[in-house]
């Protein structure tokens, strides 16, 4: 889990990201969904595809396309090595929420979380000596502040919710969070920064909420009982 979960895409995302717009970025880390429900259907047979779940993420993933901008999908090159390691790293990540699943069923999320962040540091320190030497200790502590956030939040308490998740809701339905995160940035961007809100986001929300909604099912099941009446 430490090597496709934190190893494989962090180190290719970061790659990728060194060339690679932040919106295009944004649109084809949100195939993670995709890759997850696709992988999940062909590992576990209750997460097989119905047309409501592929209907679902691929309505959600054009949300995503349309708020970022859809003329970010314009510069989207295959022969870019960069963009196309940004694509490995969310196929990586599909591939980690099926193996997680498969072989981490019944351990608490607190061991699962601790075991693949061990795992990852003891592969990625080395490699990061060999590579950049030493990691310097006189930084500022706003940068230290910086690194508690991403380390504590963004990645210990997230991991036990991503496991918990998993738990409950199963492979492909946890990778559908990748859908949430370009609105959100853009949401936080609104209110946080100040940065003005096109037609094109509130468009790609609405887009992204219906597609969230038919992979739900539950309006649709309701609407139904309400219509047999």
């Amino acid at each position: 889990m430490g090597l496709l979960n934190n190893v494989i895409p962090f180190s290719l995302l970061s790659f990728g990201q060194l060339t690679v717009e932040t919106g295009l970025t944004g649109i084809l880390n949100a195939a993670t969904a995709i890759w997850g429900v696709l992988i999940a259907a062909l590992v576990f047979k209750d997460e097989r595809h119905t047309p409501r779940r592929i209907a679902g993420v691929t309505i959600g993933f054009f949300g995503v396309a349309t708020a970022i901008g859809l003329t970010s999908v314009l510069t989207f090159d295959p022969r870019s090595i960069a963009q196309l390691a940004i694509i490995a790293a969310t196929v990586s990540y599909g591939c980690a929420g099926s193996w997680a699943r498969a072989t981490l069923n019944g351990v608490s999320p607190l061991v699962s979380s601790a075991g693949m962040l061990t795992g990852s540091t003891l592969i990625m320190l080395p490699l990061t000596y060999a590579i950049d030497g030493a990691i310097p200790l006189d930084l500022e502590p706003r940068t230290w502040a910086a690194i508690a956030y991403v380390s504590l939040l963004s990645t210990a308490l997230a991991y036990l919710l991503y496991y918990r998740i998993l738990a409950r809701a199963g492979a492909g339905n946890l990778l559908l969070v990748t859908l949430l995160v370009a609105p959100v940035a853009i949401a936080l961007g609104a209110t946080i920064r100040g940065e003005a809100l096109g037609p094109s986001a509130y468009a790609g929300f609405a887009l992204l909420a219906l597609g969230l909604i038919i992979l739900d099912g539950r309006a649709g099941h309701a609407f139904a009982k309400s219509l047999m009446r």
